[in-house]
């Protein structure tokens, strides 16, 4: 097998070769098809601190893919040979248990994974959709469903239309909200109104005169934050889900008096990623996706360091 191996902060990845993965009892080992490239791994390549997470470096880089099972473990009941499947970055039994970080990932040719993370890809749902539906797609969803409790009819604020926003913004829409999205960047505001959001700003503080029930922040960069605490309506909620910043000054004041709450969303899980699925199957969740040869995974993360993306960069090794 090929994959990319990530050894610390400062060094680029390389593409290796090694044996291919035998499966444990309870794992199975997918051949991947599509993986997609997180800004968190640009992150972990610049950062000294990433290292206390990325426990298992050497290690091969990816926490977002999908692929076909080609070999299953001897207790594995619930997935069989040719199954496509996306991957859940992390084990809903063992949290910390993260691929790309404690164990191998997905920016390889092949996988050993639990089969406990592996998430069955309707038909209509192609490789490329799927593999950023397991983390990008997940992350979002779990925010905006699991822990802000959106539902249909519900004034919704999304904050940053990228990655992550744009997958949370067409949900929101599909699922019946009224959806007010926010971002500092023209183009994301122009995409915002063609998906047919109810207004787009270009500053947080502009949802005051809405004052959404629900404000998920993709962004967070502090400010943002901050100023969610005085745009949500009163007993809103805001769900803080963006690391650009790992602090904010938060009015307290107005969190007592406006009876607020604010919460902090981090990933998800195999369930989230169903629900993602879901959506894709409605033919209507159309997040920007595009692609580079699994090769060039190298380049598409220098892509990614320099803002060069619009939406989800998805490597593609075979995506039939």
């Amino acid at each position: 097998m090929k994959g990319w191996l990530f050894t610390k902060t400062g060094v680029a990845p390389k593409l290796i070769e090694k044996e291919d993965p035998i499966p444990k009892d309870d794992e199975v080992v997918l051949d991947i098809k599509a993986a997609g490239l997180c800004h968190s791994d640009v992150s972990a390549l610049e950062d000294p601190s990433w290292m206390n997470l990325i426990t298992a470096a050497p290690v091969i880089f990816g926490h977002e893919c999908a692929g076909v099972v080609s070999k299953v473990g001897k207790k594995v009941k619930n997935l069989k040979k040719g199954d496509r499947v996306g991957v859940s970055p992390q084990n809903p039994e063992k949290p910390l248990d993260a691929i790309g970080y404690v164990r191998d990932g997905g920016y390889a040719t092949k996988l050993a994974v639990p089969a406990v993370q592996c998430v069955p890809i309707p038909d209509k749902v192609s490789f490329i959709e799927g593999a950023a539906a397991t983390d990008a797609g997940m992350t979002s969803y779990h925010a905006l469903f699991t822990v802000g409790k959106a539902k249909r009819g519900m004034k919704v604020g999304i904050i940053g239309i990228g990655g992550l926003g744009q997958f949370a913004a067409q949900m929101a829409l599909i699922k019946g909200c009224k959806v007010y999205a926010v971002d500092i960047n023209e183009d994301a505001r122009k995409y915002a109104k063609s998906i047919g959001c109810e207004k787009v700003y270009s500053d947080v503080l502009e949802l005051e005169k809405d004052a959404p029930e629900l404000i998920v922040d993709y962004a967070g960069t502090g400010k943002t934050t901050s100023d969610s605490i005085k745009a949500v309506a009163f007993k809103g909620t805001v769900v803080i889900v963006g690391m650009a910043k790992l602090e904010a000054n938060i009015d307290t004041y107005l969190m007592i008096t406006k009876q607020l709450t604010v919460k902090g969303s981090n990933g998800g899980n195999p369930d989230d990623i169903k629900g993602v699925y879901k959506f894709f199957e409605t033919g209507k969740l159309k997040p920007e996706l595009s692609t580079i040869p699994f090769e060039e995974i190298d380049k598409g993360l220098k892509k990614l360091k320099e803002n060069k993306v619009k939406g989800r960069l998805v490597a593609v090794i075979n995506d039939k």
